[in-house]
């Protein structure tokens, strides 16, 4: 397969064409045996045909709870309503619901383009939800075709109370998972989240943290979990989701926070939607808002990625899987432009987080599991049009998406 006279977003660009100046440039790309075998300058002069990207990755979803919001009603504007409400809610939820709901989540991110999903799951003691046995079974259908991944997600509270932490952590590490925990406010944070730290060490696990989900400027557990890895010199992958009480402290207070999580490796993941639909006055135009410091995370070399959250439960009641329409939410929100060059926050960067195998940069010997969108420029990239899609996979188209 060829895929001639295509654009390359310069982020995605492997390193023979990483430094390639002109942003417009464009390329022949060849398809061989499942993989990318040649990218060369366009060889035809004239317009673009397409914006080729790496398969997407979403890192940070709840595949548990989709599509639930006309069981359990939208918690406008408040994190622990949706939290009750999905808590009185899951108790009548057998594995056999579950597994079906995240039949068609992956379905849907799959035809989107993503090749690669994490989901967190509700983990209120220490015995494994139901969940679980369903996630099992649905990343054994999927096996060969999409990376799925999961974290446990765990109050800090429950996590670190007698050896519930433990009894976790073995069950996650049985799963081949991510160890995770909902951090707010949290009293004695220091000695609950060393309680996590020593676990997670034990057990030889990566961590997925729920952290400072809100606008109180007064919510540091991020700065907290920063400054536990460089004591504890963390060798375990860390990500942390959310972050929305870093936009409220000042930018001095921030930039310390920034440095000190470069410094321990900490990877940052913006959820626009499901924040954007939470955080904020409900009674009025909704100033400020709850989205953190992507551009100051950017000049401490910490690349966030972009993700999907929640779609269509309480914490969300709108959405899709589809990484595109989270992407061009995230552009207008926190004004990343030009939009080409953060492409990577739903390709490079979540590739990264998660550890893949493929960091998602195009050349030669990739995978081509790869979206070639209609969009030829980033002003057709948030446009229904631009956003038509065709799917490859392993080298072979799978789907035209409108």
């Amino acid at each position: 397969m060829k895929l001639g006279s295509v654009r390359i977003p310069r982020c995605l660009r492997g390193e023979a064409w990483a430094g390639h100046g002109d942003a417009h440039a464009l390329f022949d790309v060849e398809i061989e045996a499942g993989v990318v075998s040649a990218i060369v300058p366009a060889r035809e002069s004239g317009a673009a045909r397409g914006l080729l990207l790496s398969g997407l990755v979403d890192a940070h979803t709840h595949i548990d709870k989709g599509y639930t919001v006309q069981q359990v009603g939208a918690a406008q504007g408040n994190l622990f309503e949706a939290i009750g409400r999905m808590a009185q809610h899951a108790s009548g939820w057998t594995s056999d619901i579950i597994e079906a709901r995240m039949q068609r989540a992956v379905q849907d991110a799959w035809q989107h383009g993503t090749r690669a999903l994490r989901t967190h799951l509700d983990w209120s003691g220490p015995q494994a939800p139901a969940s679980l046995a369903a996630f099992e079974r649905v990343r054994e259908a999927w096996h060969g075709r999409m990376e799925l991944q999961f974290v446990s997600l765990t109050p800090l509270d429950v996590l670190a109370e007698g050896d519930n932490g433990t009894r976790i952590a073995q069950e996650v590490r049985r799963a081949n998972g991510v160890l995770g925990a909902f951090i707010y406010r949290n009293e004695g944070i220091v000695h609950k989240l060393g309680r996590l730290f020593e676990i997670a060490q034990q057990f030889g696990l990566a961590l997925d943290l729920h952290v400072d989900e809100g606008l109180d400027a007064d919510a540091t557990g991020l700065r907290t979990v920063a400054q536990l890895a460089i004591a504890r010199d963390m060798r375990q992958p860390i990500v942390c989701g959310h972050a929305c009480s870093l936009a409220m402290q000042d930018a001095a207070q921030a930039d310390e926070t920034l440095a000190l999580c470069a410094q321990a490796g900490i990877r940052l993941v913006a959820l626009p939607t499901t924040n954007l639909y939470l955080q904020g006055a409900w009674d009025a135009t909704p100033v400020p808002r709850g989205i953190t410091r992507i551009h100051e995370a950017a000049a401490h070399a910490m690349r966030a990625s972009l993700a999907t959250d929640n779609v269509q439960d309480a914490f969300y009641p709108y959405g899709s899987y589809d990484l595109l329409e989270t992407f061009g939410l995230g552009v207008q929100a926190a004004h990343l432009a030009p939009a080409l060059d953060w492409l990577d926050a739903i390709t490079v960067s979540p590739a990264q987080a998660l550890g893949l195998a493929w960091d998602g940069r195009i050349a030669p010997g990739c995978p081509a599991d790869l979206v070639l969108l209609a969009a030829t420029d980033e002003h057709e990239l948030l446009d229904g049009r631009g956003r038509r899609r065709s799917v490859i996979r392993n080298g072979h188209i799978l789907e035209n998406m409108a």
